[in-house]
């Protein structure tokens, strides 16, 4: 029997599929060849409803949750990984965090435009001389009487050529503090877009910070919470983004069964080869293992329990897969896939991201190995 969630998540997938499809889908090559960012089909997202999706209605969101939030990462990153990613950026990594950690003053005054579209929002840890050492950071803020005085750079942000809003991590004296900067503010500006590899579309660029006057009232949580609030941000954010590859993945052995299935060498379908055979079952056993992993962490962070072994574990295990599955796609579509009109080559190179994004794989391997032996240590049982 399907339960009143479970219906609600599959109308969930149904639109945004629908939406996709007709919508994203048509245009991904472009978007890919021309590095182009389809901001009006991005703020059609909250119209929607899908900007704010964990968000309660109160503050202009849908109130539905991760689950949610993973369906529609999981079939805008089908259509296109990098529109999918700049979702994520938005829709999680600072709408959420907003939500989760904002003053009610924070709440009602950016989150419905936030949810609506009405600005696009970027989250800017990253910087210069900190990458996988995130709090290197050297970007400071001091207080000056009611309000900070922010100086330093990012660099690396997803969003950031558009963003409208930033969250922004800095120094202050010896902790951390989150700050909500605007674009408009005094001394903030904007460097140059870079051209990727990949997840192309995905607007990534620099932002730098002169002398930015901020009133106390746009600080997060309190002064000094920063490092809380980064550490429990990224477990939620890598689950959320795991499901972008989970999402690449299914397009790229969807992509290879049809086309296994059509292609006939030596009279019959390639898909009849042993080597072939060989090559789509693993491709679907690590695909179905990498949902089943990433649905795992979902439940935790669900349920409020920022579970840092599962989060890294899904991210770690699904990126390495949804590479593994695209370089698969490409060698069954041999010379077709190496043509860009095939579209194959590039999930191959949006793939590539996932062991860089949202902390590295080898940070990943870290953090899943130390926890296990600290949980391990205390419990003398694995984590269920």
């Amino acid at each position: 029997m399907i339960t009143e969630r479970e219906e609600s998540l599959k109308m969930i997938r149904e639109t945004v599929r629908e939406f996709s499809r007709k919508e994203l889908g048509p245009i991904s090559s472009r978007v890919d060849e021309d590095d182009y960012f389809p901001l009006e089909l991005f703020r059609k997202l909250g119209s929607l409803g899908f900007l704010g999706i964990t968000v309660p209605e109160k503050y202009g969101g849908s109130g539905l949750g991760y689950e949610a939030q993973a369906v529609v990462t999981e079939e805008l990153g089908y259509d296109s990984a990098s529109f999918s990613l700049s979702y994520g950026a938005h829709s999680n990594l600072v709408v959420d965090s907003i939500y989760r950690n904002g003053s009610e003053y924070i709440r009602k005054t950016f989150l419905p435009k936030l949810c609506s579209g009405e600005m696009i929002g970027s989250l800017c840890l990253t910087e210069p001389g900190s990458g996988s050492d995130a709090l290197a950071m050297k970007t400071h803020a001091r207080r000056e009487g009611d309000h900070f005085i922010l100086d330093g750079s990012k660099t690396l942000i997803t969003n950031a050529p558009y963003a409208d809003l930033m969250l922004v991590y800095a120094r202050t004296g010896e902790s951390y503090t989150a700050f909500v900067v605007l674009s408009s503010d005094k001394g903030v500006s904007k460097g140059k877009k870079f051209s990727k590899m990949g997840m192309r579309g995905s607007p990534t660029g620099e932002i730098y910070f002169d002398r930015v006057e901020l009133p106390a009232d746009r600080v997060l949580g309190k002064e000094g919470d920063g490092k809380e609030i980064i550490l429990s941000g990224l477990n939620a954010e890598r689950v959320i983004l795991s499901f972008i590859f989970v999402g690449l993945a299914r397009k790229a052995l969807e992509a290879s069964l049809r086309y296994s299935m059509e292609r006939r060498q030596f009279g019959r379908s390639i898909a009849e080869f042993e080597m072939i055979e060989e090559k789509l079952s693993n491709m679907y056993t690590r695909y179905q293992a990498s949902r089943l992993l990433c649905e795992k962490a979902l439940v935790e962070i669900q349920n409020d329990r920022m579970n840092a072994i599962d989060s890294a574990a899904s991210i770690l295990y699904t990126a390495e897969s949804a590479e593994y599955i695209a370089r698969e796609a490409l060698q069954i579509h041999g010379g077709y896939g190496y043509v860009k009109d095939a579209g194959i080559e590039r999930l191959l190179r949006d793939a590539i991201l996932g062991q860089i994004g949202a902390g590295t794989t080898e940070i990943r391997k870290h953090l899943v190995a130390s926890n296990l032996v600290k949980y391990f240590r205390k419990n003398k049982s694995l984590p269920k």
